[in-house]
């Protein structure tokens, strides 16, 4: 398989740093290279963000810019990623900008696991368990909802068709 390269923007919660960079040791095994747009927020400027010493606006505007670049957004799916208000709007945004939203649920994950209220609606494109071939299926544009074991999720009404 030859090499593909693909701009994304990763979606996440701080916790989940180590997720990102695992998705895209992933599917580097696999000749993809994932180009990510997302902020990772350094420890210093966490504090700023926390005094709410950058404003929202400010945040929404970079994020922007950065998911439009990207040609598609994956939701790193965590177990308190479903409670991050930001992730919701990052989704919705992404869906605005007509960027497929694909859902990768983490490594380890078993069981029932809340998906981000957005993501499940009609902004997901794909939502997939922790394998670089569901990932990179979802990033060739085959829509699959998935359990994170990789089982089929029920059907569902609704979604984005990625052509």
């Amino acid at each position: 398989m030859p090499d593909k390269t693909k701009n994304v923007f990763i979606s996440h919660h701080h916790k989940d740093d180590a997720s990102v960079d695992g998705i895209t040791a992933m599917v580097a095994g696999k000749g993809y290279k994932l180009r990510n747009s997302s902020i990772r927020v350094k420890p210093e400027n966490q504090k700023r963000l926390d005094q709410k010493k950058v404003s929202d606006q400010t945040i929404k505007r970079l994020l922007r810019m950065k998911m439009r670049w990207a040609s598609q957004v994956i939701v790193v799916i965590g177990k308190e990623t479903h409670k991050r208000p930001w992730v919701n709007w990052e989704i919705e945004t992404a869906y605005r900008l007509g960027k497929p939203v694909i859902g990768v649920y983490e490594n380890g994950l078993k069981g029932e696991v809340e998906i981000p209220e957005k993501l499940k609606g009609k902004y997901g494109a794909s939502i997939v368990g922790w394998r670089s071939d569901s990932v990179i299926g979802a990033l060739e544009g085959n829509g699959q909802f998935q359990n994170p074991d990789g089982t089929p999720l029920p059907m569902r009404t609704g979604g984005r068709v990625v052509c």
